[in-house]
C-alpha cells in the first residue's frame, strides 16, 4: 500500500467551513474532511462515507447516500470531527458495474442479488485507507456515525476505540425503501 498525501487546505461549503486533506492509494483518491477545530478535539465524531456519485452528486433517490453525507457534514461542521470520503463507488465495484447493477435492480433484483449476478461479493469495499487516515491524524478514539456493522467491526479491528455510535438515519422514500430494507434485513444495518 503506497499512499501519497496532500497538504491540508481550507474548504468553505454550504455545510460550514472545513479543512481537507487528500490521500492517494494506488488509483483511488480519498478525502479527509475535518471541522476547523479538528486538531483540538480529543474524541472526534467520525463518518466513513462510501462514495456514491449517483446519490452524492446527482441526488439519486434510489439510496440514502446523499442524505447521509449531508447529515454528516452538517453535524461535523457543528459538533466537530471528520468525514472520510471513501472513494470506492458502488461498494467498490465501480461506476460502470454499478449502473449495470441498477439495470438489474430495475428488473427486480435487490442490490445484493445484482452485485452477485455481476460476479461480485455483496460488498467489495476495502477499508485499509481508513487505518492510514486514523494513524496520520492521530485518532485512537471516535464517536462513529454509521449504521453499518462492517464499518464498526473494521474500526475495532484496527485498535480504534468506539466510544459512541451515532445512527445516520434519513428519510425513506418509495425509490429507496427496498434498498434500505435489503441493507437492514440482509446486511445487518441498524436502521
Amino acid at each position: 500500500m503506497n499512499i501519497i498525501q496532500s497538504n491540508i487546505a481550507n474548504l468553505p461549503t454550504k455545510h460550514g467551513k472545513f479543512k481537507i486533506k487528500a490521500y492517494k492509494d494506488d488509483n483511488q483518491e480519498h478525502l479527509a474532511i475535518m471541522s476547523e477545530d479538528f486538531e483540538n478535539i480529543k474524541i472526534p465524531y467520525v463518518r466513513v462515507h462510501s462514495e456514491c456519485l449517483t446519490g452524492d452528486a446527482l441526488g439519486s433517490l434510489k439510496c440514502d447516500c446523499q442524505n447521509q453525507l449531508n447529515l454528516s457534514l452538517d453535524f461535523i461542521a457543528k459538533e466537530g470531527g471528520l468525514v472520510i470520503y471513501h472513494r470506492q463507488e458502488g461498494r467498490n465495484i465501480g461506476l460502470l458495474n454499478k449502473v449495470n447493477a441498477y439495470c438489474l435492480q430495475d428488473q427486480g433484483r435487490n442490490t445484493i442479488e445484482a452485485n452477485v449476478e455481476l460476479g461480485f461479493k455483496e460488498d467489495e469495499r476495502d477499508y485499509r485507507i481508513v487505518k492510514h487516515v486514523f494513524n496520520d491524524l492521530n485518532i485512537n478514539k471516535v464517536k462513529l456515525i454509521t449504521n453499518n456493522p462492517n464499518k464498526i467491526e473494521y474500526v475495532k479491528s484496527i485498535g480504534v476505540e468506539i466510544v459512541e455510535r451515532i445512527p445516520a438515519i434519513t428519510k425513506i422514500n418509495k425509490y429507496n425503501e427496498h434498498y434500505l430494507n435489503t441493507k437492514k434485513d440482509q446486511m445487518g444495518h441498524m436502521l
